[in-house]
């Protein structure tokens, strides 16, 4: 038998592999109307989590957190900017860069999303005692908080 340790980093890419496939087809389905957009899940949830660091969020913030090249950065910034999520203002830093925020629609979005996400949490782990939920929460917040 295997131990856990060694098969910790391959389930947690069985995990991944499964879940970049699969949510996106569930949250769509779940969101109303223009909210089924997932690329505007993504930019709305990589504004909002820059926005948590010093500094603007611009489109290169954008494409950092969600591992694109500048360009694929740009095109998702600017169909959620277009969807009415985001706003792109003026850079005080560099008037050639755009500043990105959050609008009432996009923080809307953002929260159905993070609803969805937890929902889905409490269903993957029903049968689960309440310390174990407890426990692999607190780890997999703070694996999150690591990256």
């Amino acid at each position: 038998m295997t131990a856990p340790l060694e098969e910790a980093g391959p389930a947690l890419f069985r995990l991944v592999r499964h879940w970049s496939r699969r949510w996106t087809t569930r949250t769509s389905a779940e969101l109303p109307g223009e909210q089924r957009h997932v690329q505007h899940i993504l930019a709305v949830e990589a504004v909002d989590t820059a926005s948590a660091h010093p500094g603007e969020v611009t489109v290169a913030t954008v494409a950092h957190h969600l591992g694109l090249d500048h360009s694929g950065a740009s095109r998702l910034v600017r169909d959620a900017t277009a969807a009415g999520y985001l706003t792109r203002g003026t850079s005080g830093q560099d008037r050639r860069r755009a500043s990105l925020q959050l609008t009432d629609s996009g923080r809307e979005l953002l929260a159905a999303s993070h609803q969805w996400q937890r929902r889905t949490f409490d269903e993957l782990t029903a049968t689960w005692t309440a310390a174990d939920r407890r426990r692999f929460a607190s780890y997999l917040v703070r694996l999150a908080g690591e990256l």
